[in-house]
């Protein structure tokens, strides 16, 4: 009897020693694996939204995209040459910690500024490009935001080519100051010039087309396309329920309120706006031959 006790109390202590040695942890997800939609809150495996090019397959609201994502998904594989790329804000101003924010952006991002801009092709079809970008400084307007927009208008100006501009921005830089409010004239100033020399300019409004940008060139296309429930505005919601004391109605400033009052040509998903942008560069370079 002693001995069956004897060994049950040894295979208790083996129980036991075992259950305090560090067990394996369960292996987790990695953050990339999966992304979770902030519409509707489904999680989506991200090698399915690269094919769907970052729009959600359940309620089909566009992802947040980088400008050479963008580029990536609108522009011909290999024809896309940057333009002004070394090309970098100043602290004018001498604004407080701006150019440790400055330095930091450009370390997360791996860009200079928050607009790229180049040259490229859409389904054959050479055209001029500038990519705002909300990752950097939330796509805001700096002096060298202005002078790449306005470089990219006057070349395709000199080149004769169509301009198309990829909106996406919160507004002038606060940081810079009249010196970001001054880039409203001058790129106004330049597309003004632009349409006088007889040139197309698209301009397409993607989440959020706000402030000084809405304000200056964004607004000045010939033809003003716009992503799915994009916010386009001057001033945000809240700002102007506070100022006129009443409830804003649902979905005011979304790019498809924005259609039904006048201010866009057209609401173009994602997956179609390659296909919208190829039929208009194509009817502009008929109209241009007929001539």
């Amino acid at each position: 009897m002693d001995s069956l006790f004897k060994e049950r109390k040894k295979r208790l202590d083996i129980f036991h020693q075992w259950r305090k040695k560090p067990q394996p942890k369960a292996k987790e997800i990695p953050d990339h694996v999966f992304m979770t939609c902030s519409h509707c809150h489904a999680s989506i495996a991200t090698m399915d939204l690269i094919q769907d090019q970052y729009v959600c397959p359940v309620c089909h609201h566009p992802f947040k995209i980088s400008a050479r994502e963008r580029i990536r998904q609108v522009v011909d594989e290999n024809t896309f040459k940057e333009t002004e790329a070394k090309m970098i804000s100043i602290d004018p101003d001498h604004f407080p910690g701006y150019q440790e924010k400055l330095e930091r952006m450009q370390h997360q991002t791996g860009m200079r500024e928050a607009v790229i801009t180049g040259v490229g092709k859409i389904q054959g079809h050479p055209c001029v490009l500038a990519v705002m970008d909300s990752n950097f400084f939330m796509g805001s307007m700096s002096a060298a935001v202005g002078e790449k927009i306005t470089r990219a208008i006057e070349y395709a100006a000199d080149k004769h080519l169509p301009l198309i501009i990829f909106s996406a921005s919160g507004g002038a830089r606060m940081q810079e100051g009249i010196f970001s409010l001054m880039q409203m004239a001058k790129t106004s100033a330049a597309l003004e010039r632009f349409n006088r020399s007889g040139g197309l300019y698209i301009s397409v409004l993607t989440h959020p087309t706000t402030g000084g940008v809405t304000a200056s060139f964004a607004s000045l296309g010939d033809i003003t396309l716009a992503e799915p429930g994009a916010l386009i505005g001057f001033a945000g919601p809240r700002v102007i329920e506070q100022t006129i004391g009443e409830k804003l109605p649902d979905g005011f400033q979304r790019s498809e309120f924005q259609l039904e009052h006048g201010f866009v040509d057209q609401v173009v998903p994602r997956t179609e706006l390659k296909e919208v942008l190829t039929r208009i560069l194509q009817l502009h370079t008929q109209g241009r031959k007929r001539r």
